[in-house]
């Protein structure tokens, strides 16, 4: 059998580098000299016979040789982690996992998930735990777990990134909502809101890259043309408080919005629109090493009621 040249820390200080764009920058993440750190990396390109970076002043930026390389180095050391946390026993391997998810599921899926999660894997642990849980937008989640930087995803868009495995999960239905004090608020199944009096409401929406922004447009654009007034903001919270201070109209998750109608501050918009539901999915990395924690943690959310919302 061949002898193996190369080494798992010189990918690690490759991935360093190649995230950093600096020998000095990865040498202060990884522990290392800068010149050790600079070392390390020519004697990879020497090893392999091939210039990872393009060298551009003191910046070391990628060229088509270690763009191919980065995904393959990102799933070497993700494996070796894994084959690390195999040692650990199951409530070791629960602590470490790195849960993402877009931004509707972090707030009103995820900790309900994380509980029964815990209470399976951990009843009544009284040691702290050291999960990472990252909220963010989809296309955000789904870039990090393609770094390998979160074990998996909870995601209310669509997945763009090829190196993804993606299941179909929870639906979510979306809602027309506006303050009462709005008039639109005052439409109802037998007199619905207009696609022109649509039009003329300012509308709420989220930023670009979130699952919500990209769901809504689909289904909003093609009636409505385009927004002819709209303020973004960056988190459904904030546009669920906007919209029941009567500044717009807003297309939000059931589960967003479920508190504020409840308690009468905003109300559902009867619209002559199709009836708008959203496919939530689960992703992972298609070269992602399953733990017992991790595989069993994506079978808990597999199993929720796959129909607008959670089991009680």
């Amino acid at each position: 059998m061949d002898v193996l040249r190369l080494t798992l820390r010189q990918l690690q200080i490759f991935v360093a580098v190649a995230r950093s764009g600096t020998t000095t920058a990865a040498a202060d993440e990884i522990a290392l000299s800068q010149s050790a750190t600079s070392s390390a990396v020519n004697e990879l390109e020497r090893l392999l016979s091939l210039h990872l970076f393009d060298r551009v002043g003191k910046r070391l930026l990628l060229n088509d040789n270690g763009r191919a390389l980065l995904p393959r180095a990102l799933a070497l050391l993700d494996g070796a982690a894994g084959i690390e946390q195999m040692s650990h026993e199951g409530l070791a391997q629960a602590q470490s996992l790195r849960i993402g998810a877009s931004t509707t599921i972090g707030n009103y899926v995820l900790p309900k998930l994380l509980a029964r999660f815990m209470s399976q894997w951990a009843p009544g642990a009284a040691e702290p735990w050291r999960s990472r849980i990252a909220i963010g937008n989809t296309a955000s989640i789904c870039d990090a777990v393609a770094a390998f930087e979160l074990d998996v995803g909870l995601i209310e868009g669509s997945c763009h990134q090829p190196a993804l495995t993606v299941t179909p999960w929870l639906q979510d239905e979306m809602e027309v909502v506006a303050s009462p004090a709005n008039p639109l608020a005052h439409a109802g199944e037998d007199k619905r809101a207009p696609l022109r009096a649509l039009r003329e409401q300012v509308w709420l929406v989220r930023e670009s890259g979130s699952g919500t922004r990209e769901v809504t447009d689909q289904a909003l654009l093609p009636h409505l043309r385009a927004y002819r007034r709209v303020i973004e903001l960056g988190s459904s919270e904030a546009i669920k408080h906007a919209a029941a201070e009567n500044l717009g109209v807003a297309c939000l998750s059931s589960w967003v919005v479920r508190d504020l109608i409840e308690a009468g501050r905003l109300a559902r918009v009867a619209t002559t629109l199709p009836r708008i539901v959203r496919q939530c999915h689960v992703v992972v990395h298609a070269k992602k090493q399953l733990t017992p924690a991790l595989r069993s943690f994506i079978e808990g959310a597999l199993a929720a009621t796959p129909v607008f919302g959670m089991p009680g």
